[in-house]
């Protein structure tokens, strides 16, 4: 697909998905990156009739995130690693005031702060000084990083405290888009295995105040645009009318 053409249209789209296809799915919220895979996968399998077919995502996008992901099919599964090195672009919303254990809305406020001393100016100072370029950041407990051969996620719900190392990332651009307090919403465009959440959770203590992410939608990863993306239902209806297992 070329990444500047406007979303094509399916019927005019000739796909071979053995031989392996690239696509480009809009993620609805709720869903899990697997959630769609496991969508395509199967819906892949009956409209061509046939037992297996390889599918797999460039970047997982947790449940609450919408937005770009990168769908590779058949023999296109091989080239998975080089989107997944792509540069990241995200929107979204940072509350301040308040944490969660998840760094987002999934888990209930823990900790309130005052936030009234919030501004753009302290906001851009803050990001000048320590969100631009190579950062280190510790990944949130509410996370499939594995420890052990288990999910952060999973000892965090058992309440086990686990010790996590921080990682470097960087961030190429970060922009706020706007601020409504206690809101804050912004741009970041970014390095892989970048967690927004720890952005938002880590900016808010440098503001002398708690932070969690409310709102997160990928937009980009590398020239690819969620503009150009299916919608991941219209795109799996289309395949049940237009193929049969005969084709």
């Amino acid at each position: 697909m070329n990444t500047d053409d406007p979303l094509p249209s399916l019927s005019d789209k000739q796909f071979n998905f053995l031989e392996g296809e690239v696509l480009l799915i809009d993620k609805p919220l709720d869903w899990t990156s697997f959630d769609v895979v496991n969508k395509i996968r199967s819906r892949l399998r009956r409209a061509l009739g046939i037992k297996k077919i390889k599918v797999g995502h460039a970047g997982t996008l947790d449940p609450m995130a919408s937005g770009l992901l990168i769908i590779c099919t058949g023999k296109a599964t091989k080239t998975i690693e080089g989107y997944q090195g792509m540069q990241k672009t995200y929107t979204g919303s940072i509350c301040f005031g308040g944490t969660t254990p998840s760094f987002d809305k999934e888990t209930e406020i823990d900790q309130k702060f005052p936030f009234e001393h919030i501004n753009n100016e302290l906001i851009e100072q803050v990001i000048a000084e320590k969100y631009t370029g190579k950062i280190e950041q510790i990944p949130p407990m509410f996370s499939a990083i594995k420890v052990d051969g288990q999910p952060l996620y999973k000892k965090a719900r058992k309440g086990e405290v686990v010790e996590v190392k921080p990682r470097t990332v960087e961030l190429f651009e970060f922009k706020n888009e706007g601020l409504e307090l206690p809101e804050m919403k912004f741009e970041i465009t970014c390095s892989k295995g970048t967690y927004i959440r720890s952005i938002a959770n880590d900016l808010g203590k440098d503001l002398n105040s708690g932070g969690h992410l409310t709102a997160l939608r990928r937009t980009k990863i590398g020239d690819y645009h969620v503009d150009n993306a299916y919608d991941v239902n219209e795109f799996c209806d289309w395949l049940e009318m237009n193929f049969t297992p005969e084709q």
